[in-house]
């Protein structure tokens, strides 16, 4: 049984096994009854979709409130720790797990035959619509994912007919001054309030930029993810700074949590939903 395998014989399978083939999740035959989820977006979509006793575990980051829309809701099922053999002796019939992490987790998964399958990060809002589908119809609740899209649906709509202050150009802004590019999910949440990249902000995923530069740049508002409260390290004191204080107070910020900029699913609706509120507060002030 693998449940009988002992953690130093999968350590060594862990790090010596070369990839096998993926096993695609969708080729499962019937609803799954135990699944662990590894990753942060996938856990979720999993507590959003699933039914409780279907789920296993979760990643040791799903009750995080400062990165989990799901936090609340999280804290009801078990998590697992760091080391990828603790997953086997929960027995699940699926694994989802993030594309490009915990890569030994991956190579131990195929080594056993477990079935697991890739959650991406997604770049846009047509991909985290075909993810809420693909994830709901594997989990056996495909009319969960049709309710979910339409709160998105909803969010958008809302979005839409908020009051909008007279302000074109957003700037991403991240502590020691890394912005994100325009193939984040972020700028996608961004573009959908119709806010767009100031002339010469860095395409793709982003990257660093001096200080100087968010100045000359001049967007009409700044969209901060977690902005810190006080000047506590190098990071704070960047977006502390008092010629960015100066050019953007309260009125030409947006605060964005961390927890709604990176995952679609519910963070994603949440997210939506959110910018709306910002867009009335600014058209307020």
């Amino acid at each position: 049984m693998r449940i009988a395998i002992t953690r130093s014989l999968l350590a060594g399978f862990c790090l010596a096994w070369p990839g096998a083939g993926f096993l695609p999740a969708p080729a499962l035959a019937e609803t799954p009854h135990r699944v662990v989820s590894f990753n942060l977006c996938a856990d979720q979509l999993v507590v959003a979709l699933a039914d409780p006793q279907q789920i296993a575990a979760l990643s040791p980051y799903a009750a995080d409130p400062a990165l989990s829309a799901v936090a609340d809701a999280a804290k009801a099922f078990p998590r697992l720790d760091w080391r990828a053999e603790g997953m086997l002796t929960l027995d699940p019939d699926l694994v989802l797990v993030g594309t490009d992490d915990r890569t030994a987790t991956q190579r131990l998964l195929r080594r056993f035959g477990f079935r697991f399958f890739e959650v991406q990060l997604v770049g846009d809002f047509a991909t985290a619509r075909r993810q809420i589908t693909e994830v709901a119809a594997l989990l056996g609740h495909p009319q969960r994912g049709t309710a979910l899209i339409a709160a998105l649906d909803a969010a958008e709509q809302r979005l839409a007919v908020a009051p909008r202050p007279p302000l074109k150009t957003a700037l991403i802004l991240d502590r020691d001054g890394y912005t994100q590019g325009s193939d984040s999910l972020v700028a996608a949440l961004i573009a959908s309030a119709g806010l767009l990249p100031p002339a010469g902000a860095l395409g793709g995923y982003g990257g660093f930029v001096p200080l100087e530069k968010v100045l000359m740049l001049k967007p009409d508002v700044l969209v901060l993810r977690d902005p810190p409260r006080t000047a506590s390290d190098q990071g704070a004191l960047f977006l502390m700074h008092p010629a960015l204080t100066a050019l953007y107070p309260p009125r030409r910020r947006i605060a964005l949590p961390t927890r709604y900029s990176f995952c679609g699913g519910p963070a994603l609706v949440a997210a939506v939903n959110y910018l709306a509120d910002e867009l009335t507060r600014l058209a307020r002030d």
